[in-house]
């Protein structure tokens, strides 16, 4: 769940050599893979024994989408497209989605005051809007506990009503999981329904996303990575972790957590570039810039993104990390593509490397060799 910088994208980036492997796109080609390259996708460069997935598109089209290293080291199981990651932080971006389908039905606005929806608001908190939980503006802390301690949506509440802000609501950017768990109990409580339920119904299903969710997909379970430590040591399975019946325990739903894939991603992607989930007023309100990141920053705060100007266009982003696997998306609208990356294994000792260091490097070199294929 950590977000700590931004990808920053230059003009250099038209430079860059041109779309290794790229081809004529497809919109919904590639078949599983059977054999396990050390090689990555889309001719990207990254460091031996690293494993993940790669996504790239332009133009609504499938230029890449494929695997490198493995999902399961022990069973020689090879990433791919259609492998299932936990793709951390990136879940905001749902949680946001979801809200603004409830304001576009009329149910919810997003300048309702919290205390519209939660009982016993204390006064320090009862300015808090729906808005500053979107935009990390509420004052409240980051986290309460551990991702898997066993917190129910009541306890979540409890907690984080009850917690010291750290800033008055509205005065400043301070990046908060629990808002958008909050968030998640909100939609919960406008809607009637669990959240990964509402996600399923307003988001996934619309858009084709088959492999995205808590616990709803039917995965088979050796298509789920298997997550590694720095020492290559196995924690296994994202949803085999401590967990609900029906999805991770509260500090973590609504702000991380889902699992999906980069096919599913690619399918959100064109979602996004259309009307069927969101229409073009709810992507305005979605994607504008709300708040500068730090004082002088060049990056925006927006509802469950982050947005900056670059010389070729507005680029819109999120990562998201659990400690283990790591995930970058990036769009540029204007460009008309869009690239996505996630590791199962986010660091390694021998030879040493940190997949979310380099990762301003992974998502700029898939962004120019898309911005170069285009040239071509």
């Amino acid at each position: 769940m950590s977000f700590a910088r931004a990808v920053l994208v230059g003009a250099t980036l038209v430079l860059v050599a041109g779309c290794s492997g790229g081809g004529a796109p497809d919109r919904e080609p590639v078949a599983s893979p059977t054999v396990v390259t050390t090689k990555a996708p889309f001719g990207i460069d990254v460091p031996a024994g690293t494993s993940g997935s790669m996504v790239a598109a332009r133009d609504g089209e499938l230029v890449s989408c494929a695997g490198w290293g493995a999902s399961d080291r022990a069973a020689g199981t090879a990433a791919g497209c259609d492998t299932v990651y936990d793709i951390g932080s990136i879940t905001k971006q749902f949680t946001a989605a979801a809200v603004l389908t409830l304001e576009g039905d009329g149910r919810l606005r997003v300048t309702d005051r919290i205390d519209t929806y939660f009982d016993g608001v204390p006064p320090d908190k009862r300015a808090i809007t729906i808005e500053h939980l979107l935009t990390h503006t509420s004052g409240l802390v980051d986290v309460l506990g551990g991702d898997y301690e066993a917190v129910s949506r009541s306890d979540l509440e409890t907690a984080a009503l009850g917690s010291a802000l750290v800033s008055a609501p509205g005065e400043a950017y301070l990046y908060s999981n629990v808002g958008y768990s909050l968030l998640a109990a909100i939609i919960e409580r406008v809607s009637g329904v669990d959240y990964e339920v509402y996600l399923a119904r307003s988001l996934f299903e619309p858009a084709g996303m088959t492999s995205t969710g808590y616990v709803l997909p039917d995965w088979e379970r050796s298509t789920i990575a298997i997550e590694y430590d720095a020492a290559g040591a196995s924690h296994g399975r994202p949803n085999e972790q401590p967990w609900a019946a029906d999805g991770p325990y509260w500090n973590l739903r609504g702000n991380g957590g889902l699992l999906s894939t980069p096919r599913d991603i690619f399918r959100w992607h064109l979602a996004l570039e259309g009307d069927r989930i969101l229409d073009h007023d709810a992507k305005v309100e979605l994607f504008a810039p709300r708040v500068r990141e730090e004082p002088r920053g060049d990056t925006f705060a927006a509802f469950g993104w982050v947005t900056q100007e670059t010389s070729v266009g507005r680029l819109l982003w999120h990562n998201g990390g659990n400690g283990l696997s790591y995930a970058e998306l990036a769009r540029i609208p204007d460009a008309e593509l869009m690239v996505f990356w996630v590791t199962n294994a986010v660091r390694g000792r021998e030879p040493a490397w940190n997949l979310e260091k380099r990762g301003q490097q992974i998502t700029e070199g898939m962004v120019g060799r898309l911005l170069a294929a285009s040239d071509q």
